[in-house]
């Protein structure tokens, strides 16, 4: 089979109509299905199973460093969600109500938790009293109801499953570097498990989350070069303590605020890993997260001894790796079309003529190329063969991230860019939401992304206005 040859006819072309091949990706590679419910979609086993592995992994992360899980009420009153003025004005064109409790009107409205700074903020009222309380580190997984008006599953949906870490510390100082830390380890993860380079950085006073006195995000680019928010992290100061009376006695006998951050990222990863490295045969998926990581195909299994030779080799490689062993009647061409549909990393084919020669063939899913393979250092080979194709696919993604991003030293060079070209564009900025919202209504929806990490200084004077510039911006249009 040629390395190019497309093998599932069924997918439309990403470069015919990306947003059709997402949506076929999706269900042909049964990661969801749409639901009775609008905007809300069902995740099927395959699509939960990679849920699972990104939650596994970054829990690890998260408890290495001190955080506990915890769970609070999905229903929030409405007394409560008005505490923060910014952060439920943010919220309330989102917001889903309970007006009604079996038969009877509630006397208070019950807002679908849409976040939960605020049932945090309650419950960090009642268990903090000193500094020796201090800091509260906890995570939550758990669903979110946002009341979109155009959804898309696992992009964009009304019901979403995250992680939210809420945290309170006794300085400014201290909440700051765990802002910051926090987006470290999304910036890690994204990278060592999802094989995806991104830009990180702080948001704009304009796109800052709703209640924070900062915001920073990660902002991956999928493939068509538009951006996604995969992740924020945000610094609220004192503020939610104040409007919620949360006080601590300091180590000077004296009352006061503590600090706090939030933190987070949901199910569009999944969204994000179909978008960053699918093809035209459908998803690929790196190994970290892989539901399964190896599929092992025999070949002309009925002739005798083949089974039980793929047997004996998945429960060699099991010890390590998820693996399965597709022993259906289904033909050998279909299973390969079906977990290259699926983006298993890896697939291992051994038949009567490589059991001979005590071999196998390892197909890699991002290369398409065979290997044969001794089974006496199959383990060995397995490995290595996995970290290439999170490798593959992380240059790949960097490769097209840095193709697609484009300075701009003027506004004309900027609309040009914007009408002719797709994906990122870096600019100088001075600072004014009245330039983000020219440069967003003359370009249709580009908007800033963030101020990176690292900034670079393209100019002295702001794109869009030519007043002294202050910042570096990222700007992409977004899903």
């Amino acid at each position: 089979m040629a390395k190019n040859e497309k093998m599932v006819e069924q997918i439309t072309s990403m470069d015919v109509d990306f947003a059709q091949w997402y949506t076929d990706v999706v269900k042909k590679a049964e990661l969801a299905d749409y639901s009775g419910v609008k905007g809300c979609m069902v995740i099927r086993p395959y699509g939960y199973a990679i849920w699972e592995a990104i939650q596994r992994d970054l829990d690890a992360r998260f408890k290495a460093l001190g955080h506990e899980n915890v769970y609070m009420p999905m229903f929030i009153p409405e007394s409560l969600l008005q505490k923060e003025k910014d952060h439920v004005e943010g919220f309330a064109p989102e917001c889903a109500w309970v007006t009604v409790g079996g038969e009877n009107q509630l006397a208070e409205r019950l807002c679908v938790r849409p976040t939960s700074e605020t049932l945090f903020c309650e419950h960090f009222r009642n268990v903090i009293q000193s500094y020796r309380d201090l800091p509260k580190l906890y995570n939550q997984w758990c669903n979110v109801v946002r009341w979109e008006k155009t959804t898309r599953p696992f992009l964009r949906t009304s019901e979403f499953l995250w992680q939210e870490g809420h945290t309170m510390h006794e300085t400014e100082e201290e909440a700051r570097e765990e802002t910051r830390r926090m987006l470290g380890v999304y910036r890690d993860f994204y990278a060592e498990s999802l094989a995806i380079p991104a830009y990180t950085g702080q948001k704009t006073e304009k796109e800052k989350f709703a209640g924070a006195v900062e915001t920073y995000t990660i902002e991956p680019m999928m493939h068509n070069g538009v951006a996604l928010q995969g992740g924020t992290s945000h610094f609220f100061g004192d503020g939610f303590a104040k409007a919620f009376d949360i006080t601590f006695t300091g180590r000077d006998n004296t009352v006061r605020y503590p600090f706090q951050t939030s933190w987070g990222v949901s199910t569009r990863m999944i969204g994000a890993i179909i978008m960053t490295h699918g093809d035209d045969n459908g998803l690929i998926l790196p190994p970290a997260v892989a539901p399964i990581q190896v599929a092992i195909i025999p070949v002309a299994q009925h002739k005798e001894g083949v089974l039980e030779k793929a047997r004996e080799i998945r429960d060699l490689l099991a010890k390590k790796f998820r693996v399965k062993l597709d022993d259906s009647d289904y033909s050998t061409g279909w299973k390969f079309s079906q977990y290259e549909m699926k983006g298993v990393p890896l697939r291992l084919e051994i038949g009567p003529r490589d059991i001979e020669n005590n071999s196998c063939v390892l197909v890699s899913r991002v290369s398409r190329e065979k290997n044969f393979v001794s089974l006496d250092g199959i383990v060995d080979a397995v490995e290595a063969a996995l970290k290439t194709v999170h490798d593959e696919l992380y240059n790949r993604a960097l490769e097209n991230q840095r193709a697609r991003t484009y300075d701009a030293h003027s506004y004309e060079e900027f609309l040009d860019i914007a009408q002719n070209k797709s994906g990122f564009i870096r600019a100088m900025w001075c600072g004014e939401t009245e330039c983000e919202e020219k440069i967003k209504d003359a370009t249709g929806g580009v908007k800033s992304r963030c101020i990176p990490e690292k900034e670079d200084h393209l100019s002295d004077v702001c794109v869009c206005c030519g007043r002294p510039a202050k910042h570096m911006l990222i700007w992409g249009r977004q899903y």
